[in-house]
């Protein structure tokens, strides 16, 4: 199985962006209609709830709306706003030392996966992210040193909120600092259970585990994997292995404090990388986010790819994925 990577460079909403949205909008669709139309929330009632949570964000919305034809359903799909379940795998970590940085791998299924890596300017503000819905990000950094990066939370609840990529463009959007990005994450309604991550240029760091049903809980545990304080969907965690991973993070950060290399090697082996594509949570790409030098890498077992704020040079990568062997 093969998945084309690609980099593209645009620093307003323009025909790069346009024509990303355009290649994957029957796939958005089909997923975003899934319930039926009347199912997902009015385009007013997803404006209404943007203006209240991310004004700041409207004026980029309103115009990546324009650029991708300015239907109704494509504003309410790029709006995020209460949009169906939907769950991913992932493992995550700060490396701490004397130049912090965060590893994550992103465990989701290769056909439901925009695989573009953004570097925009929006607003002034320079973000570089893996794309998810062309507005929201899975993992990125802003110019000011500012890292995210999310997992889902291991619960089944949802609620009337934002689809947490959507809030992850909004944090590196407007945020600066582990404070700014805490203060944004706690106000702000996720959909589902999500841990988000965030690290700063000053090495500090938070994990926020939030929830459609209860308060943001703001922890300084440097690991996420996809449960929050407590297991409470047992079947998910039992199939993804939570428990057995973050444990494992754990006592590389404890055993290995000084050996960043093998820690960052660590993600593209068993327990942390899954070859589970086929159920829909195969380790599609790890990220490496340096916040002292605002710049990522992608790694995959066999290649890497190194992007920067100022090194940022647009192409494609074809990366082969190493699929699960079928029992004989």
């Amino acid at each position: 199985m093969s998945l084309v990577f690609r980099s593209i460079d645009e620093p307003l909403p323009g025909p790069k962006l346009g024509g990303l949205f355009a290649e994957y909008w029957p796939a958005y669709l089909r997923w975003w209609a899934r319930e039926g139309y009347a199912a997902r929330p009015t385009y007013r009632e997803c404006r209404r709830a943007l203006d209240h949570h991310m004004p700041e964000l409207v004026p980029l919305y309103d115009e990546v709306v324009e650029h991708v034809g300015g239907g109704d359903s494509q504003a309410r799909f790029l709006s995020f706003y209460a949009p169906p379940r939907y769950l991913s795998g992932c493992s995550q970590a700060i490396w701490r030392g004397d130049r912090p940085f965060l590893v994550r791998n992103y465990d989701y299924h290769p056909r439901i996966f925009d695989a573009a890596i953004l570097r925009t300017e929006w607003a002034g503000r320079c973000v570089i992210g893996m794309s998810d819905g062309v507005l929201g990000l899975l993992d990125g950094i802003n110019d000011a040193g500012l890292v995210a990066s999310l997992t889902f939370g291991g619960r089944t609840q949802a609620g009337r909120g934002f689809g947490v990529p959507l809030i992850l463009r909004y944090v590196l959007q407007v945020c600066e600092t582990r404070d700014e990005a805490v203060a944004v994450l706690s106000r702000i309604p996720c959909h589902m259970s999500y841990n988000v991550t965030v690290l700063d240029r000053n090495g500090d760091y938070a994990t926020l585990y939030l929830a459609p049903d209860r308060d943001a809980i703001v922890t300084a545990q440097p690991v996420a994997t996809n449960h929050q304080e407590n297991v409470e969907w047992s079947a998910h965690a039992r199939f993804t292995a939570t428990i057995e991973r973050e444990r494992f993070l754990l006592q590389r950060l404890t055993l290995h404090p000084k050996d960043q290399d093998r820690f960052v090697d660590a993600f593209l082996r068993p327990p942390l990388y899954s070859t589970e594509f086929r159920s829909g949570f195969g380790t599609l790409y790890t990220a490496v986010y340096h916040p002292d030098q605002i710049r990522m890498s992608l790694r995959w077992p066999d290649a890497r790819w190194d992007l920067a704020q100022d090194h940022f040079v647009e192409g494609a990568r074809s990366i082969r994925l190493p699929e699960r062997q079928r029992d004989p």
